[in-house]
């Protein structure tokens, strides 16, 4: 099972530190879990080029010998001195920042500091990146570097920008603080290592700014002292907005850090990470899908491919448990008998069944309640399977409980001879993409044991693309090996299976295909081609193109995974992701392109797809399936 955590992990924030030993333990006492602490007294500049103490002879800061091992490991974040400068346009400035910079880095290797905490000013961040990058190459520990970004920039909050601010905000004033953070990870190539901290502003910017942070890598909030209003009993307490963005954010697991003075003595400093654990406890409680995902969220898994692989007993039993998809298929197949057979001839009328694809039968149970449910008499129920451990299952389901009216058949849908033909032909062949487990393929082989005027369930169904951002998902799809015989940039040309938690969706999904059952053209054809058109509201950076599908059972009876109409707790299906092989920056108002195409052989199935946005244009993804296919 996976772990859930029970309180919110909160830091306290030193600006100072005389002595550590003692920062810590009152800490812990108060109930946080861990420090924040500048690794150098913040008033100690040193001088690499000239200058009078260019020679001082002293030790850089305390002695490691302060703490163990051990709680260097766990409970200090380090901060990044903040005289530093990397980016000044004074070259013995900018020199000095980055010699500086290299030796407090070195350092917090040194103690194996979980993390290094360090602020950004404004998007004017090159030459730190460039030494960021430097020390990504040279250093392979694992340490992670959160850099400290304002929901909101000074300017932005201001009615008028004060004369003598920091020389690093330059031109960058009132820019968008997201971009800031994009310039930044882009430089460094998008490493994982890199994360964010996020500073909690008086004023809050629009939500869909906010909204926006929830596809980065978010790891703490800090929250200083002074946004604490104070309520009717003296404790300190945050604003619904604040604690509305706050909420949000746990969303992601992320760490509280809280910074600044004590402002509510008479409570102590332990007030405050009370509050904040307060906000944790009475947070909304999870949905049936939310729980049911509860530590799958943004891992990616290959779609399943049923014709090819035969699913697993635990497999089986995971979908069985959907509370939702077994009661609308039973829904579905009850309004099809209704409408198949007058109510002056239930008592006289037979119906033939046929689930194809029957798996453990809860299909089969659906229809038999079904029919129960509709007054209407079963000549016999079908249940098709090819997957001879299932089949084993329906016999026995058969025995105990079924007795004559179902008749099991093992063989693969599109290969048996009917013995007669159906009234009404039952699956669930659908995958996350609606198509991609190739429900058309096997129920356009299984409708001639339809009758001509029989019903398909399901009837009809459509898939959706959406433009999506997520750095979590570029980066588990970046770190992802291609297979022995495929191409290097094969993980960034096959789509994924994922529940989708850390990203944002950019604008509202679109129909891409849609499948209609039974088909009656005298020649099929499979193939499908579109072309999409998604406006952003806002800058984003494209990562990939979120899909999902929604389906007609029977006339109104519907099940669908897109978010705007989302069937309530069900969990059988997570999205789909299609990936980019570079991600694509797009500005507010601006317009990003897919064009899909659903490619079709004998032997295989397989999705190509390219993107195009303003002058950039990607190469298609997955030609000839060199990378991924679908096996018939």
């Amino acid at each position: 099972m996976p772990k859930v955590n029970t309180r919110a992990s909160c830091a306290r924030d030193f600006h100072c530190c005389p002595d550590i030993g003692i920062a810590l333990e009152s800490s812990c006492k108060a109930g946080y879990d861990f420090v924040c602490l500048p690794m150098v007294n913040p008033r100690f500049k040193r001088e690499f080029i000239n200058g009078p103490a260019k020679n001082r002879k002293c030790a850089l800061t305390r002695s490691d010998m302060c703490l163990t091992s051990q709680d260097w490991n766990t409970l200090v974040v380090g901060k990044i001195s903040p005289w530093l400068h990397i980016d000044s346009d004074y070259y013995h400035t900018r020199t000095n920042s980055e010699l500086a910079f290299k030796e407090e880095l070195t350092w917090a290797a040194h103690l194996g500091l979980p993390a290094v905490m360090m602020p950004l000013r404004s998007g004017k961040c090159f030459n730190l990146a460039r030494c960021l990058n430097e020390y990504f190459v040279a250093n392979y520990y694992q340490q992670q570097y959160w850099v400290q970004v304002p929901l909101l920039s000074p300017a932005a909050q201001c009615d008028q920008v004060i004369e003598g601010l920091d020389e690093n905000m330059g031109e960058d004033k009132s820019e968008d603080t997201w971009s800031w953070w994009n310039t930044l990870r882009s430089l460094c190539d998008h490493n994982k290592r890199l994360c964010v901290a996020l500073e909690l502003t008086a004023d809050l910017p629009d939500r869909e700014v906010v909204e926006r942070w929830m596809s980065e890598p978010v790891k703490a909030i800090l929250v200083s002292t002074s946004l604490f209003l104070t309520n009717k009993k003296g404790y300190p307490v945050l604003s619904k907005l604040h604690q509305s963005v706050i909420k949000d954010l746990f969303k992601l697991e992320v760490q509280v850090i809280i910074t600044g003075q004590d402002r509510h003595p008479d409570k102590t400093i332990r007030a405050y990470q009370q509050y904040i654990d307060h906000l944790w406890q009475t947070q909304d409680p999870l949905d049936t899908v939310s729980q049911f995902a509860k530590g799958y969220e943004d891992f990616l898994q290959s779609p399943l491919q049923p014709l090819m692989d035969n699913l697993e007993s635990q497999t089986y039993e995971i979908f069985e448990k959907d509370p939702i998809k077994y009661s609308q298929y039973q829904k579905a197949v009850y309004h099809a008998l209704l409408d198949r057979v007058p109510l002056e001839d239930r008592e006289t009328t037979e119906i033939v069944i046929m689930v194809v694809g029957a798996g453990r039968g809860p299909l089969v149970r659906a229809s038999i309640a079904a029919a129960i449910e509709a007054g209407c008499k079963l000549k016999k129920v079908y249940a098709v399977e090819k997957n001879p451990n299932a089949v084993i299952t329906l016999e026995n389901m058969k025995e105990e409980e079924w007795g004559s009216r179902v008749e099991v058949v093992s063989c693969d849908m599109r290969d048996w001879v009917a013995p007669e033909k159906a009234d009404i032909l039952v699956s669930e062949l659908l995958g996350s993409f609606g198509d991609n487990e190739l429900s058309p393929e096997c129920l356009d082989g299984a409708q001639k044991y339809l009758k001509d005027d029989g019903i398909s369930i399901p009837e009809k169904y459509t898939s959706f693309l959406a433009p999506l951002q997520s750095s979590k998902l570029y980066n588990e799809v970046r770190s992802s090996k291609a297979e022995r015989g495929k191409p290097p940039e094969a993980p960034f040309e096959m789509p994924y299976v994922v529940r989708l938690h850390n990203c944002s969706v950019l604008d509202t999904p679109k129909p891409v295909f849609t499948f209609t059952h039974p088909n009656r053209e005298e020649a099929i054809d499979n193939c499908r081609y579109a072309s999409l058109d998604f406006t952003v509201q806002q800058d984003a950076l494209v990562h990939g193109f979120a899909g999902y599908f929604d389906t007609n059972l029977y006339k109104d009876v519907m099940l669908s995974i897109v978010p705007e109409t989302h069937s309530p707790g069900m969990f059988s299906w997570f999205p789909i992701l299609f990936p980019i092989r570079v991600p694509i920056t797009m500005t507010k108002g601006s317009t990003i392109s897919i064009d899909i195409w659903r490619r079709c052989t004998s032997k295989n199935v397989w999705y190509e797809w390219a993107f195009r946005c303003g002058g950039q244009v990607s190469p298609i993804h997955n030609p000839k399936g060199r990378s991924y296919t679908i096996g018939l």
